[in-house]
């Protein structure tokens, strides 16, 4: 997401000069690390449950799709993607549209 926002520091000075909020930017921002970290999350929830297969042997008294394992490790890293997002969001919203513009 850093470099996603820095890629789109000259947009997002655009957008700050005709007069989006500080909250409208970071919120932009969160919402498309989001979006990609959920994507990310259903992806590999997904490969997991169809490779429980080849580890349900090897697995002792716990069933290979623990509903319950799945659930809090998608929570736990859907709020991860979302501190990760948070950062940059609050350096894109400080963006000073004169620099951005500028190129500096």
């Amino acid at each position: 997401m850093s470099y996603t926002v820095t890629q789109r520091t000259r947009e997002i000075g655009i957008r700050v000069a005709l007069g989006a909020s500080s909250q409208a930017v970071v919120r932009m921002v969160v919402l498309k690390g989001f979006i990609l970290a959920c994507s990310g999350i259903a992806l590999g929830a997904m490969a997991g449950i169809a490779l429980t297969r080849l580890i349900r042997s090897q697995l002792y008294g716990v069933t290979a799709t623990d509903p319950v394992v799945f659930a809090s490790v998608s929570v736990f890293l859907a709020l991860l993607g979302l501190a990760a997002c948070y950062v940059p969001a609050r350096r894109a919203a400080t963006v000073s549209p004169l620099i951005a513009l500028r190129g500096e």
